[in-house]
């Protein structure tokens, strides 16, 4: 019995040896193994890192800056940074020798140190003697082309793929494409107006491409331009009209933004008028319509399913209504067959204008960014004279039928201009344009909203240990940067942007809360009818007064008991729906806990029940 405990002991403690082992040589031989379970493959690297990674002309090198040392009283950080150098790893050992990575220690007052602050990254105060901790790349191409990602964010994990294939890729292909851009609005900031920030989509267009401001009243188009980007082409003289006209005529390829109320159109009322109010609007349908297109500019796009939320002072204080102009546009709004939008998960829009197809168009026509059935087009004036939520809704009737917002347009059609337009030049004598193309195949696409590149819209920023970082809190600029690839020729990329979803809301929560707040709207509104009819009863009693005043000050006082009584019933009615409101989300948060954290380890011990008994059974 003694040598048998021994032996259990001996067991005991080899098996533990054994299982140290075994996690100590699977850690060092298996790091680059993961099993990736997440709904959208987000630590897989894709096909389209790959693919770039393995074509590359010329072998990139990649220095690794992460201070383990100095980070040791941040654990979050410490994983994150291993997670980083997992990847980095693993895009060395797919890239058939293309990439050379080297980790580097910059330990405080070091010479790394030195060699990372000479490259741009950005080291974030650890303590209090002031020492720095930096986790960031810096990648250098054959002809010593410089990129760094300065930081990498843990709340930026979801794109940690995309941004350093970007960093590779942009490395691999130093010259960029030239994307000319034509606006209406203050993208490049505008000194005269005192507006000197550009707009973010700018910055974020120019780590891609070579962005020019071509200006609106241009008369051409030079060919080297890859991309034409018009937005809110507003007054535009008719030279550059027919410009555009000329260039997509030509081959070029275009994305045109078009808004039937620009919110960032900084117009000013006539001071002669100023009861009315500035337009704000835009179009091209001086083009479109040739093409059998039309983008309405004095109707707006609103859906009951997609209506943001938004905070507004009540007769009840502050409350959240949704505001139908604004649209929360999701995975099922968008194509998901296009490279624009085939990796998107969520657009915002603000008072978009609807894109309709004629019955005699004869062009190729895909929607890329639609409402839901249970959507109408909402008079442009309603917005401009009333801003209550609460009353936009209360008008609101679907039209069952699902409006387009975005579209890829493809086709020959004819020139807007067969006749051309007349130029002044230098000596200002009108000259006619000459060599005119007047029928041509075009590949443009065409949004019928400009507050989709408004800031407000999808970035914010973020305090990160005195750095202000700017974050997307939805996929507008993948958008714009999509398509602007894909229209100049590049994909790869396009594969693995933001693959991640920036937020998973209770989609049964919403339709509770919205089918609630139906309710309530319904019962607030017989509550002012009643209000308002007893208003008039009183009004008129007092008006046939005389020599039954004191009957009829008696009347008045039944007609206000009454209009109390009812009153406090109705308030009984609108607080019953608002505690079944949060009943029935409480009752569902119940429900997703119960499924989330007891019922998987339910099910495992259920199984092992079983298991015992079987083993029970054949024991016997």
């Amino acid at each position: 019995m003694k040598y048998k405990h021994l032996l259990s002991g001996s067991g005991i403690l080899l098996a533990a040896v054994l299982a140290v082992a075994l996690i100590t040589i699977g850690n060092n031989l298996f790091t680059g193994v993961r099993l990736d379970l997440t709904e959208n493959k987000l630590f897989t690297l894709s096909p389209g890192s790959i693919n770039i990674i393995t074509s590359l002309d010329e072998p990139v090198t990649l220095d690794f800056y992460v201070s383990r040392k100095t980070m040791a009283d941040f654990p979050q950080l410490v994983n994150y940074a291993n997670r980083v150098r997992d990847l980095l790893e693993e895009y060395a050992a797919k890239s058939g020798g293309n990439i050379e990575l080297s980790v580097i220690e910059p330990e405080p007052f070091s010479e790394e140190e030195d060699q990372a602050v000479a490259s741009g990254l950005n080291g974030i105060a650890v303590n209090a003697a002031g020492d720095r901790a930096y986790l960031g790349l810096v990648g250098v191409n054959s002809t010593d082309d410089e990129a760094t990602i300065p930081f990498f964010q843990a709340s930026r994990e979801d794109a940690l793929e995309y941004d350093i294939t970007k960093l590779i890729y942009n490395l691999a292909n130093p010259e960029k494409r030239v994307i000319g851009v034509m606006t209406g609005l203050t993208l490049f900031g505008d000194p005269a107006q005192g507006i000197r920030e550009r707009w973010a989509i700018i910055d974020v267009m120019e780590e891609f491409f070579e962005v020019r401001n071509i200006g609106a009243d241009t008369d051409y188009i030079d060919e080297d331009v890859d991309v034409l980007m018009v937005v809110h082409p507003k007054n535009f003289a008719e030279e550059a009209l027919f410009a555009i006209d000329q260039y997509l005529l030509r081959g070029g390829h275009a994305m045109l933004f078009v808004d039937p109320l620009a919110e960032g159109d900084n117009a000013e009322p006539d001071p002669a008028n100023p009861y009315v109010m500035p337009d704000m609007s835009s179009n091209l349908n001086i083009m479109l319509e040739g093409w059998g297109l039309e983008v309405g500019t004095g109707e707006i796009a609103a859906d009951i399913n997609l209506a943001m939320r938004v905070q507004t002072q009540g007769a009840r204080g502050p409350q959240e209504s949704n505001y139908l102009p604004w649209l929360r546009l999701e995975a099922d709004n968008l194509d998901r067959q296009d490279f624009s939008t085939s990796e998107l998960n969520l657009i915002h829009m603000g008072t978009a204008g609807v894109i309709d197809l004629k019955e005699d168009a004869n062009i190729e026509f895909a929607p890329l960014i639609r409402t839901t059935a249970d959507s109408m087009r909402m008079q442009r004036d309603l917005i401009f004279f009333q801003r209550d939520p609460n009353v936009m809704l209360s008008n609101f009737e679907s039209g069952n039928t699902p409006l387009v917002l975005a579209a890829r347009i493809s086709g020959t059609v004819p020139s807007a201009y067969p006749e051309g337009v007349l130029i002044e030049d230098e000596e200002e004598e009108a000259a006619p344009v000459e060599d005119i193309v007047k029928e041509g195949r075009v590949d443009v696409i065409l949004v019928g909203d400009t507050d989709i590149l408004a800031d407000h819209f999808w970035m914010r920023t973020q305090n990160f240990f005195g750095v202000q970082i700017p974050q997307s809190i939805a996929n507008n600029g993948d958008f714009v940067i999509n398509t602007l690839e894909n229209l100049a020729g590049s994909t790869d990329l396009i594969s693995l942007r933001s693959r991640g979803e920036f937020s998973r809301p209770f989609t049964v929560v919403e339709q509770i809360r919205r089918d609630a707040e139906a309710r309530f709207r319904a019962q607030e509104q017989e509550l002012q009818a009643r209000l308002q009819e007893t208003e008039q009863k009183i009004a008129q009693l007092q008006q046939e007064g005389g020599e039954g005043a004191l009957l009829l000050s008696q009347e008045q006082a039944a007609e206000i008991e009454k209009f109390r009584l009812e009153q406090i019933r109705t308030r009984k009615e609108l607080r019953a729906v608002q505690h079944e409101l949060q009943k029935n989300i409480e009752r569902l948060g119940t429900q997703l806990k119960f499924i989330n954290i007891g019922l998987i380890p339910l099910i495992i011990a259920l199984l092992a029940v079983v298991a015992g008994m079987q083993r029970a059974r054949r024991k016997a």
